[in-house]
């Protein structure tokens, strides 16, 4: 099952590029050297941008957007969640605009939240957190992480990370054995008839495997996660409500520890790792 959420902008991230004295007449941007430096920085509009809290009620509709972090200090990355939050706003606002009070009688609503994972001078992480009601049951999770990487001045996103599919296959293995694991236990905590349970396990099984075949795609939503020495212990992958469960399991995380990672990170990102270099 792809990744599903009602607002799903994931960022994109710039393309690498160095400047030479003299370049050559068709120029492309210039393979990183293992095992040597992280990719060069990205030239990108450098104007500030200014991330301010957003409220408004309307009979319409209701928005309430929080910037708990400090992003506006790298305007790309700034850049990046207004993006995401304008996109957001604005479907909201023209699924409002769409509908009549007989269909809907109670306003549609938006709540965001941008809070900091890490703050350090090599890696900045912002997640993203809230919800989009346009009717129905329940309202559309809104989630989505944004991992920036200061001095080259570009997100980092998960295919560069792990750039070949031998890589995937082995943290789709991981994160699924986890994930099993932990339906396993919640299921069992219900106490339900064998063939309930069974039931929920094979469809409960059926949506890890989809939601965690070994494409980057499924594994695009992920935070650092830092050790005493500043370096990463791993990364936390985040599923959102419908990837690989029912809404009513919410949103999931698995975290994956450095070990599993390093034999298939590109080298350029391994010595960010605890036992990169």
């Amino acid at each position: 099952m792809k990744r599903v959420t009602a607002v799903c902008l994931l960022a994109l991230a710039l393309a690498a590029c160095k400047k030479e004295a003299t370049p050559p007449p068709a120029a492309t941007a210039p393979a990183v050297t293992p095992g040597t430096a992280l990719p060069a920085p990205v030239a990108t509009d450098a104007g500030p941008v200014e991330l301010k809290e957003v409220v408004e009620t309307t009979p319409n509709y209701v928005v309430g957007i929080t910037y708990n972090t400090k992003a506006a200090q790298y305007p790309g990355l700034a850049r990046e969640l207004k993006h995401y939050a304008d996109n957001a706003r604005s479907e909201l606002i023209e699924a409002a605009n769409g509908r009549t009070a007989k269909e809907n009688p109670s306003p549609y609503e938006l709540s965001l939240t941008f809070d900091d994972v890490v703050d350090a001078p090599d890696m900045v992480a912002v997640s993203a957190d809230g919800s989009s009601y346009t009717g129905g049951a329940h309202a559309a999770p809104l989630i989505a992480r944004f991992v920036w990487l200061p001095k080259q001045n570009k997100l980092l996103k998960a295919e560069e990370l792990v750039p070949d599919k031998a890589g995937w296959d082995a943290i789709s293995r991981f994160v699924r054995e986890q994930l099993h694991s932990a339906l396993s236990q919640r299921i069992d905590a219900d106490d339900l008839a064998p063939a309930v349970r069974a039931e929920q396990i094979e469809t409960g099984g059926r949506m890890i495997d989809d939601g965690t075949a070994a494409d980057p795609a499924n594994f695009a939503m992920f935070e650092p996660m830092r050790s005493a020495d500043g370096k990463l212990s791993g990364l936390k992958f985040v599923f959102a409500p419908y990837e690989v469960g029912p809404y009513s399991d919410g949103t999931q995380m698995v975290e994956v520890p450095a070990a599993v990672l390093l034999p298939h990170l590109a080298p350029a990102y391994r010595p960010l790792f605890v036992g990169g270099a």
